[in-house]
């Protein structure tokens, strides 16, 4: 369990949990402003360090480049939408069927075999989701299409960073995603702009600093090791907002909320324990 892809996705979902408490604190910015606020910083964050390392700025595959922004920017778009037409669970749990459509993407993309008994870690993880967030069931089913639309993406997404393993430096590929989100989000914001004061300024600048820092270990993640291992790492976010919640907001939990946490954690610990027998299996 100790591969370079999976301590990478440890830390990017790290770095992902505090952008999302750092987003709590300013819950009064509408979701695709922080967005815009972020790509900035990250656009700009990384520009300045691939000019200063002399690496070409618009990579090499540009179609492979285009196409995981333009997946990225889809998936996070009718993320947000999501957010904002359903119950906060519905659209968390629902976002959380990317780590299994990136596994089945894989299987055409990349060409990455995925055991028959992986789909059922996957589905003990997600139940463990499930146990945890709850799930309203009167939700209009437009909108839970659209979440699945925000999964689907998110795992094309996936998919391109690994497809670029060999041809590609991590920050190339993270600067094509605000590169595509930007122009969107900058005219979006527009319409529902607020401005920020104070301590809010700061706390965008930390939003778009760690949001750089987790999409580049997402990134590297995804290029050093097979997706159907790495992105059932994708559900420790759950834990680390569990953590999180407890210790910063003094948020309290259940009985069925430790399950959950305990059936997410069983799931993905299996699903890396059993690819990497078969690994070692073929080798």
């Amino acid at each position: 369990m100790g591969s370079k892809g999976i301590r990478y996705m440890i830390i990017a979902s790290f770095f992902f949990a505090i952008m999302n408490v750092l987003v709590k604190y300013i819950d009064q910015i509408p979701p695709v402003e922080i967005v815009f606020f972020r790509s900035f910083v990250s656009f700009f964050m990384s520009l300045i360090i691939l000019k200063s390392k002399n690496i070409p700025v618009f990579g090499n595959d540009k179609r492979w480049l285009a196409l995981r922004g333009i997946a990225g920017a889809i998936g996070l778009i009718t993320f947000f939408y999501t957010l904002q037409k359903m119950p906060l669970a519905n659209a968390v749990t629902v976002q959380y069927l990317s780590p299994i459509f990136t596994a089945i993407l894989g299987i055409w993309i990349v060409k990455e075999k995925v055991w028959s008994l992986q789909w059922a870690f996957f589905a003990l993880a997600f139940i463990g989701v499930l146990v945890i967030q709850g799930f309203n069931t009167d939700t209009n089913w437009v909108y839970i299409l659209l979440g699945v639309t925000s999964a689907v993406f998110s795992g094309l997404a996936y998919n391109c960073v690994r497809k670029m393993k060999n041809t590609e430096h991590p920050l190339v590929i993270v600067f094509y995603f605000p590169l595509i989100t930007l122009p969107i989000t900058a005219i979006w914001s527009y319409f529902l702009w607020v401005m920020p004061h104070g301590i809010e300024w700061v706390i965008l600048l930390l939003i778009g600093i760690f949001t750089q820092l987790a999409q580049f270990y997402l990134t590297k993640a995804y290029q050093s090791d097979d997706l159907s291992k790495i992105a059932s790492l994708k559900y420790l976010g759950v834990v680390y907002a569990f953590l999180f919640g407890y210790f910063i907001f003094d948020e309290t939990y259940t009985l069925q909320s430790f399950i959950g946490v305990a059936i997410l954690l069983l799931g993905v610990g299996a699903n890396i324990l059993y690819k990497n027998k078969k690994e070692s299996e073929a080798n």
